[in-house]
């Protein structure tokens, strides 16, 4: 009954973070939106006590259960070891844990935490981790199959469904998330659990709390025959039946051995204490102590240019526009700027895959590597979407209203004078001013002298909030005539 309970909320959780990361309206975040807000890395992150406070009390009574009902990359490797031990009767060993390993690891994680390595954390988050992989691989799918479906209600007259442009918003990111699945997909193919007990932060520091949780996996010395089943179904390895013991710092709560065992042998009870023998000596684990005295020295790949768009002007193919060289990266309005949006962001694309305007894509920059930045090639941040600002769950972007939004500046326009129509074919536009929501721009005389001469745009920086609808709709290529460059604080104007 255990196991089936743990399996039936497993799969409910990870098909509601996954629907997350597919829906590009951004809609099921109104019903689902809390499921993001429990994973352990961004609420930390975000400093939401409440949830890390019931987090730890869950680990200390039950233990591990949310590496088994509610991490999604955790679930998505049981599935993995699930199809993996197909066709073996004993799939798995007992295995001494690699402590030394997981505090590296975690003192690693933590490091770079602190030293604001954004990228690096982000790498080992295992929610973000199980983000990417989603956003990257399962929700191109999920949009072709929305756009099969728009196809063929269009030609039966019905408007249920739209089509969804479908484009490689990193190829960096691309890459990463798929080098990490085929590493996660063949740990745990082979091994179940491995990943989570070696590699991932979050394991580890809830495995060292389960050592204290008040309701553990027992073996019965008097029932147990030594038959080693349960070692043998324990994806995780961490039941020695010979000696009788397991170890909870490794321990899921998958309850698979407790449904393999045929005598009764095994239950999820409440543990009692060990007693304590007079002159034993205290062993020390060396783990412990190289966590507290090991340093972090990470290396990161190559600056790697972001990827450029695509444009169709409709007739006629138009040159492809260019990302410009900004100074700054921009940020989106909510995340109050580029340092507290990299210390914060665990990469997850839960902002880039809502957005419906195609601004957010992962940054290719080395110490802000996947993590999402603005560029206004395919669209702008309109001033009534806030669906970034909604969504995120580690704080990163804080909450905000339409109308605040509205008056948040997290960059300012510059205008080229060498790239514009004006100057090079010798026309007017205006295209810049006509579309800019705060009215920063307005169009002048070319020449102060002559009021009929061509007019150039002239932009207000008090007034501009860096929306980029300037840069997203100049006509001049390859590069606009006019783009935004970012603020690394973003006011209130």
């Amino acid at each position: 009954m255990l196991r089936k309970l743990r399996l039936t909320v497993a799969i409910l959780a990870l098909l509601a973070v996954t629907l997350l990361f597919l829906d590009f309206t951004g809609t099921l975040h109104v019903w689902l939106g809390w499921m993001a807000k429990l994973q352990f890395v961004p609420a930390v992150l975000a400093l939401n006590v409440a949830v890390v406070v019931a987090l730890v009390i869950v680990t200390l009574v039950f233990g591990r259960v949310y590496c088994s009902v509610i991490c999604p990359l955790g679930i998505m490797q049981d599935i993995i070891a699930w199809f993996g031990k197909r066709g073996k009767k004993l799939p798995y060993a007992y295995s001494p844990a690699k402590s030394w390993l997981r505090y590296v690891m975690l003192a690693v994680f933590v490091v770079a935490c602190v030293a604001g390595v954004g990228s690096l954390a982000a790498l080992l988050d295992p929610y973000a981790s199980f983000g990417r992989i989603a956003n990257g691989f399962l929700q191109p799918l999920y949009q072709w199959g929305n756009n099969l479906l728009a196809y063929f209600a269009e030609r039966a007259d019905s408007y249920a469904f739209y089509s969804v442009e479908v484009w490689l918003k990193s190829l960096p990111t691309l890459i990463i998330a798929g080098a990490v699945f085929v590493f996660v997909f063949v740990l745990a193919w082979r091994n179940g659990r491995t990943y989570c007990n070696t590699v991932c932060p979050v394991g580890t520091v809830l495995g060292f709390i389960s050592r204290f949780s008040l309701m553990k996996i027992t073996i019965d010395e008097e029932k147990c025959v030594g038959c080693h089943l349960c070692a043998r179904k324990c994806k995780a390895a961490c039941i020695d039946s010979k000696n009788h013991k397991i170890d909870y710092s490794r321990c899921v709560d998958c309850f698979d051995c407790i449904d393999s065992c045929t005598h009764d042998a095994i239950a999820f009870r409440v543990a009692k204490r060990p007693a304590v023998q007079t002159g034993a000596k205290e062993k020390v684990d060396g783990s412990r102590r190289m966590f507290l005295t090991s340093a972090a020295a990470v290396t990161a790949t190559g600056l790697i240019k972001a990827q450029e768009k695509k444009v169709d002007g409709g007739l006629a193919v138009i040159e492809d526009k260019k990302i410009p060289e900004r100074a700054t990266r921009i940020t989106p309005p909510g995340s109050l700027g580029t340092r507290h949006f990299y210390q914060h962001c665990t990469a997850c694309q839960l902002c880039v895959s809502v957005c419906p305007n195609q601004v957010l894509r992962p940054s290719g920059g080395l110490l802000t590597l996947m993590q999402p930045e603005m560029s206004y090639e395919r669209g702008y941040c309109r001033p009534e979407c806030v669906k970034c600002s909604e969504v995120c769950p580690a704080g990163a972007i804080k909450p905000i209203t339409k109308e605040e939004k509205t008056a948040i500046q997290i960059g300012h326009a510059v205008w080229i004078k060498a790239n514009c129509v004006v100057e090079t074919d010798g026309v007017e536009c205006g295209n810049c001013a006509r579309h800019c929501p705060s009215g920063a721009i307005q169009m002048v005389p070319e020449d102060a002298s002559n009021p009929d001469s061509l007019k150039i745009p002239a932009v207000n920086v008090e007034r501009c909030i860096g929306c980029g609808a300037c840069e997203n709709l100049c006509p001049a290529r390859p590069f606009s005539a006019i783009y935004v460059e970012g603020h690394e604080r973003h006011r209130t104007i």
